[in-house]
């Protein structure tokens, strides 16, 4: 009999889809959540609600069930899950390169804003400012 496999605890691609509901949202129940995610998904509300059951016993979302209809709410937040994502992506891709990551990010896709490019220099004037 072989070992069975620990069950991830980083969010797939339709869970982290779902959080960004609960992030944007707050609480909600899962007719909430289907109706913002088949905007841009088409995806039944069976799905939805198999999709929080199973981030529910992952731990991604709580779940409050004192009312007729569930309610749940994120377990994770948006910026640890973020960084969670980065890391990984970053050993993965980058081989742990914050400066090929980065210039990825600068260079792929559309470009970034000026809004966006004064809030990266303000970071980086930050972190030379911080002690070594």
């Amino acid at each position: 009999m072989s070992p069975r496999r620990a069950r991830s605890t980083h969010p797939t691609d339709a869970e982290l889809e779902i959080l960004n509901v609960l992030w944007k949202q707050g609480p909600s129940t899962v007719h909430t959540v289907h109706e913002v995610v088949k905007q841009h998904n088409p995806v039944g509300y069976t799905t939805v609600l198999k999709l929080l059951q199973i981030m529910h016993a992952k731990g991604l979302v709580e779940r409050d069930d004192s009312a007729r209809a569930h309610i749940y709410n994120a377990a994770i937040s948006r910026t640890d899950t973020q960084q969670q994502l980065l890391g990984k992506l970053m050993q993965r891709a980058f081989e742990g390169s914050v400066v090929e990551l980065v210039l990825q990010a600068l260079g792929a896709g559309r470009p970034a804003s000026p809004v966006e490019l004064a809030r990266i220099r303000e970071l980086i004037n930050e972190l030379e400012q911080e002690p070594q």
